[in-house]
C-alpha cells in the first residue's frame, strides 16, 4: 500500500507543482523519502506535531497546493480531529489526510497506537471523503482520484503487504465499490485488504458446505454505494459487513442504516471490533483475539442462515 501510495503521489507532482506531501517524522514507515529526494521543495517533515501538520496543510490547500500529510492512523483521527475538523473540513479546502496501520495492522505498536475508532470518528465529519483501499492498485487509483478531486479525504491503509485483488487496467471510483464474488444465500460487504481477504477465504469456505456466498468489496466508506448493497440485499438471504475498525460508527452502522432505511428484508450481523481497546500482538494474534477472521466470518453466516 505505502509503495502504491508513494509511487502514485511521486508520478502526480512531476506534471503539478501543487502537489505537497507532509510527514511527521515518519518518512522511513512511508517512503516518503524518495519523494522528498525528488521534489525537496513540494516536501514539508512536520516533525512529531501532527496537529501542526493539518494545520500546515490547511494553509498549503488555502494557497491553492494539494497537501497530502500522512502519520499513523491513532494520530490522524484522534490526535488531529479537531484540526481536521475545523481548519480543513469547515474550511471547505482541499486536504488529504492518510492514516496508516489502522485496527489490528498495528500490531506490535500495541493499544496506544491502534485506531480501532478513526473510521467512526471520520464519518461523521460533513462531506468528507473515507476511502480504505484493499490493494496495490485500488491504492494507486484511489490516491490518483483523491488528488483530481476537490474536497477533504481521509484514506487508512495498512503498511504490511497484502495481496493483489485487481489488475492494473482495473477501473475504480470513489463511492463504488466493486463485487469480487457474486453470491445466491449470503453476501460480505468488506472494508479494507485484511476484511475483504478474509471475507474471500470464508466464502471458499462456505461453499464446502454448499453456501453460496458473495464479496463486496466497499472500497469507499463515504460516499458508500448504497445501490450496490441493496442490489446485494435483494439477491440474498442475509448480509454480514466486515470490517477491522469498531462496528459502531463505521461500516456496521452504514450498513445497518442503507439495510433499515430501505426496508432490506435480509438478515444482518456485524464483524467487526466490539466496544474494546486495542493490544499489543501480532496482527494474526489480534485477528484472532478480535474476531477478525474467515473462521468467525463463517461461524456468523452459519449461525444466520441456520
Amino acid at each position: 500500500m505505502r509503495a502504491a501510495y508513494v509511487e502514485t503521489v511521486t508520478a502526480l507532482a512531476e506534471n503539478n507543482k501543487n502537489i505537497v506531501v507532509l510527514e511527521a517524522d515518519l518518512m522511513n514507515c512511508t517512503n516518503t523519502g524518495s519523494f522528498k529526494k525528488a521534489f525537496p521543495e513540494q516536501f514539508v517533515n512536520a516533525g512529531i506535531a501532527e496537529a501542526n501538520m493539518v494545520g500546515v496543510a490547511s494553509g498549503l490547500s488555502a494557497a491553492g497546493k494539494i497537501p497530502f500529510a500522512s502519520s499513523f492512523g491513532c494520530f490522524t483521527s484522534r490526535r488531529v480531529h479537531d484540526q481536521f475538523f475545523i481548519s480543513a473540513n469547515y474550511a471547505k479546502l482541499n486536504v488529504k489526510l492518510i492514516g496508516m496501520d489502522p485496527g489490528v495492522t498495528a500490531a506490535m505498536n500495541g493499544g496506544t497506537h491502534m485506531p480501532f475508532e478513526d473510521l467512526a470518528l471520520m464519518r461523521v465529519i460533513p462531506k468528507l471523503t473515507i476511502i480504505e483501499p484493499s490493494d496495490y492498485y485500488s491504492c494507486k487509483a484511489l490516491t490518483k482520484e483523491a488528488a483530481e478531486i476537490y474536497g477533504c479525504v481521509y484514506m487508512r491503509w495498512p503498511r504490511k503487504p497484502v495481496p493483489v485483488l485487481y489488475s492494473e487496467s482495473e477501473n475504480f471510483k470513489i463511492g463504488k465499490a466493486k463485487l469480487l464474488k457474486e453470491g445466491k444465500d449470503l453476501c460480505f460487504v468488506a472494508l479494507g485488504g485484511l476484511m475483504v481477504n478474509e471475507a474471500l477465504k470464508a466464502a471458499e469456505a462456505l461453499a464446502k458446505d454448499g453456501v453460496n456466498a458473495g464479496v463486496l468489496d466497499i472500497l469507499s466508506l463515504k460516499p458508500i454505494d448504497e445501490e450496490a448493497i441493496l442490489t446485494q440485499a435483494g439477491k440474498v438471504r442475509a448480509i454480514i459487513s466486515a470490517e477491522n475498525a469498531q462496528i459502531t460508527g463505521g461500516l456496521g452502522s452504514a450498513v445497518a442504516e442503507i439495510l433499515a432505511e430501505n426496508g432490506a428484508g435480509c438478515k444482518f450481523a456485524r464483524i467487526g471490533i466490539r466496544d474494546e481497546f486495542g493490544e499489543v500482538g501480532t496482527q494474526d494474534y489480534l485477528a484472532k483475539r478480535f474476531g477478525l477472521t474467515a473462521d468467525k466470518l463463517v461461524e456468523k453466516a452459519k449461525e444466520l442462515l441456520g
